[in-house]
């Protein structure tokens, strides 16, 4: 027995889908683009032009006369970025110098600002704590204070006769000259244990175009005063971003770790520190960011002294553009600055990624048989 099945007047044939002309949907995207048409041509012509523009400067030989778009000024391709690298000379050595003084900064700065902050918003949340809201202002207080004025004061802190010279005097420390002491850390501690003079082999050859000695001298004292400004400056924004996540942790999730018997230190570790890991990313790449990009402390502070120990890639790419008059060369440092700090936070995302979730790509949804 067969059944006919007549299509109504209104209905497609099967088979092939209807396409929709206008209607509702196509206005609202055009009301869409029409709404945030002013955000893009703003950000577009104050943030991306420049880029373009700073990008193009990076590739020429501009001394900052005239404009740098006109046939006159020299175009030299990838040679500013070449000689930071490839190229024995002052430019390379002072790039990698900065490198260095950098990656100190940042081993010590980001892993001690992040378990600063984080202990600090232990501290706040607890609910013992009187006084929370004061504890609170206090730590916070050094993060909205103006970075120059803080710099200024470490300054006579830090000074020879300084506060801080004076409480090492009490026990018995002659404290160094805090911004003219240009020795590594790590070269004061192996003089201690009778290591003066570096071996031959540190000494004859090593990366661009510094010696192993001079790689491993870790943060001079200089530097060290600036890592001390920073973590104190830096660490209470990163406590309002942890207490705001330990204040979403469920406290269902604690108590019932006390029930099954699981010490502080372990509810802390397998519960609490878990749940704010996507934080603990944010401080860590912010972190990461601004440590890599640090300008003001040192401008104010040292300006790259003594013996260049301060020297970091955002400082020099401003005294490589608007001391020596080389915006080529300081507009490719930053370029170089900027993929360095692309890099380790695409780097950073991988590692801390959760190990369980699935890969894509490799996911299939697997078929149950009909009938099963």
């Amino acid at each position: 027995m067969t059944t006919d099945t007549l299509a109504s007047p209104g209905t497609a044939p099967a088979g092939r889908p209807r396409r929709r002309t206008g209607g509702i949907r196509s206005n609202e995207n055009i009301a869409g683009w029409l709404f945030v048409a002013p955000v893009i041509v703003i950000l577009g012509l104050f943030l991306l032009l420049p880029i373009l523009m700073a990008l193009w400067v990076s590739l020429t030989d501009w001394n900052g006369q005239g404009s740098p778009f006109t046939g006159d000024v020299p175009f030299v391709g990838a040679d500013n970025y070449s000689r930071l690298f490839t190229e024995d000379g002052l430019a390379r050595r002072d790039f990698m110098t900065a490198i260095r003084n950098n990656i100190y900064y940042v081993g010590i700065v980001v892993p001690v600002q992040t378990a600063l902050a984080l202990g600090l918003a232990l501290v706040v949340n607890n609910r013992l704590l009187k006084g929370k809201s004061f504890f609170r202002s206090a730590f916070y207080f050094p993060s909205v204070t103006s970075s120059v004025a803080i710099s200024v004061v470490f300054l006579f802190l830090f000074a020879n006769s300084g506060a801080v010279n004076r409480l090492l005097a009490l026990v018995g420390i002659d404290g160094p000259e805090w911004f003219a002491d240009g020795r590594g850390v790590l070269h004061l501690v192996l003089g201690a244990f009778g290591l003066d003079s570096p071996p031959a082999a540190l000494t004859s050859g090593g990366p661009f175009g510094l010696s192993w000695w001079e790689w491993l001298s870790g943060p001079s004292v200089a530097m060290t005063s600036i890592i001390c400004l920073v973590i104190w400056t830096t660490s209470g924004t990163f406590m309002l971003m942890y207490l705001a996540a330990l204040q979403n942790v469920p406290v269902a999730l604690d108590e019932a770790g006390m029930l099954d018997g699981a010490s502080r230190w372990q509810r802390f570790r397998y519960v609490t520190l878990p749940l704010i890991k996507p934080t603990t990313f944010l401080v860590v790449t912010l972190g990461l960011i601004g440590s890599w990009q640090v300008f003001d402390q040192v401008y104010v502070m040292s300006q790259g002294d003594p013996a260049k120990t301060t020297l970091t890639p955002a400082y020099l790419s401003y005294r490589t553009a608007f001391r020596d008059f080389d915006y080529g060369s300081g507009a490719a440092i930053s370029f170089v600055l900027f993929l360095i700090i692309i890099l380790l936070t695409l780097f950073q995302r991988r590692l801390m990624a959760d190990r369980d979730e699935p890969r894509r790509g490799r996911w299939r949804r697997r078929r149950v048989p009909e009938g099963s």
